[in-house]
């Protein structure tokens, strides 16, 4: 499983901080940032969910109220 995260789209309402911590807040940007995350194209972060955390990770997306974060598993399906 893995997330991408258009930090464009995100307006730092950081309800993801609080269902994963893999997000931090950025409050100098006034947006959320994906820790351990690799930038694939200007401002879409991409990161592999370790088995333990996707639970979170899926909170984490449907807690985001602009769908800044998608979840897709292992065959590129999304999740959300």
């Amino acid at each position: 499983m893995h997330v991408e995260f258009d930090r464009d789209t995100c307006i730092g309402m950081f309800q993801c901080v609080d269902e994963w911590d893999a997000f931090e807040e950025n409050r100098d940007d006034g947006k959320a940032d994906l820790q351990g995350s690799e930038e694939t194209e200007p401002d879409l972060f991409v990161r592999e969910v370790p088995e333990d955390a996707e639970l979170d990770a899926e909170f984490a997306a449907r807690t985001c109220p602009v769908d800044a974060i998608r979840l897709y598993d292992d065959d590129g399906e999304q999740i959300v």
